[in-house]
């Protein structure tokens, strides 16, 4: 289908930065809610845990390709997909639409009784300009580039006032389109607006516009924010920022320091008001859930050895001062220390999404901890078509977890669940829940010793829990002095179709003769239990 610019409500061409977002269509569109303790994905009037996966960049640029991956990605256990979508392909002409292979994907992930994320992958990916359309690409003038060591390099300049008008009026297309032929379906749940951006190769962009600019006042609408947020900046920022005076006017290098620091977070702010501006026209098309993903850093990488400018922890507020209309920030997470960068993110009023991460064994396991211990919303290992076992190590955990999805959803907003993962370096973890000091550690028994574990445990009532996972046990300690505590009764069994089916009572060997309530190393298992108290 193609869509000439001049057929454009015009409330797409006028909506800018400011635009503030509209309510979503109506009660039952994809949004975000914030229920009880945490912020859930709504759709259709129901919390809705994604788990998903996401496509290689090319992959879903073919339909013949992708027809027959979804079969197989269903009987995964998946209930969603996340995909790019390229603005070349999309508007391979200025000011022409294609909107077939949207409508392909769409009816495509229907039939399967999939939902998808489209990337929007425009003017950035990975932070470099490769899927921009060709008419952009050959007019350097027209759209600028950045700078690196004295040469233009194939990354479009964030300050660019013609690129950013160019790229939102695309994606406003876009999301008008999505609009007219999924707003009933629900099909598209969010969007990804660009993808890890960011300057490659250099701090930031060395061009003679860029370098006015840094010379140039910090613009105030930054420094008041971080003067009114700044009991709650992010640590780094605020020691920065304090370092150098606090200062509320002056240079980029007098308000943040001559470092490649000061480099990044005005490569931060060129970006964010870029991308806050393309997702504010968007959302006036047609407001779903918009978030920004990252493509994670160490604490002591330099920039430009990254992306300098995405949204790394340190710098989200920077791109909160830019704007609204983004809903969360997001990161790419392939580090071992998984749980740590999840809580880095799950912060300030952050929702957990994990758009890109690991899959296999690690991804089967890290999964618990970012539904349970962080309350996520979403996971969705890269690659996914690379993985499509449906008994493999993913797909098991995928296919526990959808079993359970509402009633996890139900004790996430209720703050009485916890995930976590285990191994020989980390063999234990302790929380408090249902009353009881609960302490979690690798299984033992009869000699045998789990290398690893994972899993979610959560309070079902007065002295009940239920569990799900693999390879560890658990023992309670009563949080107040009075009587000690048993285990009265483990039962393992299922959830079907929302009901609990009871399987076997597990109070002889499975569960050590009472001392602990265990979870057998060689499979998932979903398992109650009761316990009791005595002097």
């Amino acid at each position: 289908m193609r869509i000439p610019l001049r057929a454009l409500p015009t409330l797409l061409l006028l909506a800018g930065l400011s635009a503030t977002p509209l309510a979503a269509q109506d009660p039952a569109a994809p949004h975000l809610e914030k229920r009880g303790v945490t912020t859930q994905l709504i759709v259709d009037g129901k919390p809705f845990i994604m788990l998903s996966g996401e496509l290689h960049n090319s992959s879903s640029s073919s339909l013949d390709y992708m027809k027959p991956l979804w079969p197989k990605l269903t009987a995964m256990g998946l209930n969603s997909v996340v995909t790019p979508l390229s603005w070349e392909l999309v508007e391979p002409v200025e000011g022409h639409y294609d909107f077939a292979l949207v409508d392909g994907l769409l009816a495509q992930a229907r039939d399967n009784h999939q939902r998808i994320v489209f990337l929007w992958l425009a003017s950035w990916k990975n932070g470099m300009s490769s899927y921009a359309p060709v008419w952009v690409k050959q007019d350097t003038r027209r759209f600028p580039r950045v700078v690196e060591h004295g040469a233009e390099v194939e990354i479009l300049s964030p300050a660019s006032a013609a690129t950013q008008e160019a790229d939102a009026r695309a994606y406003a297309a876009l999301m008008q389109h999505i609009k007219e032929v999924d707003s009933r379906d629900h099909t598209v749940l969010m969007m990804q607006v660009e993808n890890e951006v960011g300057v490659l190769g250099d701090s930031r962009d060395h061009s003679p516009a860029a370098n006015k600019a840094f010379a140039a006042p910090v613009p105030p609408e930054l420094t008041a924010y971080l003067k009114a947020h700044r009991d709650n900046l992010y640590p780094q920022l605020r020691a920065l920022w304090e370092a150098n005076g606090a200062r509320t006017a002056g240079s980029w290098a007098e308000v943040f320091g001559d470092t490649t620091r000061a480099d990044e977070i005005f490569m931060a702010w060129h970006y964010a008001r870029f991308i806050q501006a393309v997702t504010a026209k968007g959302k006036a098309a047609y407001n779903l859930p918009m978030y920004v993903n990252t493509w994670l850093a160490g604490d002591a990488t330099t920039p430009g050895d990254f992306p300098s400018g995405c949204p790394e922890p340190w710098v989200v507020d920077v791109w909160k001062a830019a704007g609204s209309a983004l809903d969360f920030y997001s990161p790419d997470l392939y580090a071992s220390n998984f749980a740590e960068w999840s809580h880095r993110y799950h912060r300030d009023g952050n929702p957990l999404y994990m758009p890109e991460t690991r899959g296999g064994a690690a991804g089967a396991a890290n999964i618990f901890y970012a539904l349970g211990e962080e309350a996520g919303f979403g996971f969705s290992p890269f690659g996914i078509e690379d993985e499509m076992d449906e008994k493999g190590d993913l797909a098991q955990s995928y296919k526990a977890l959808a079993a359970l999805a509402p009633l996890l959803a139900e004790h996430q907003a209720a703050g009485d669940v916890h995930g976590f993962t285990l191994d020989k370096n980390n063999s234990s973890v302790d929380f408090t829940l249902g009353g009881y000091t609960v302490h979690v550690t690798l299984d033992e028994i009869f000699g045998y010793h789990a290398d690893s574990g994972y899993g979610l445990l959560m309070a079902t009532g007065k002295d009940q829990f239920l569990g799900l996972g693999k390879g560890f046990r658990v023992s309670f300690t009563p949080r107040a002095a009075g009587p000690q505590v048993g285990i009265a009764a483990v039962d393992d069994g299922s959830f079907e179709n929302g009901a609990w089916v009871p399987g076997r009572r597990l109070n002889g060997d499975e569960n050590d003769q009472g001392k602990g309530w265990r979870f057998d190393p060689r499979h998932l298992s979903t398992i109650k239990v009761t316990l009791y108290h005595f002097e």
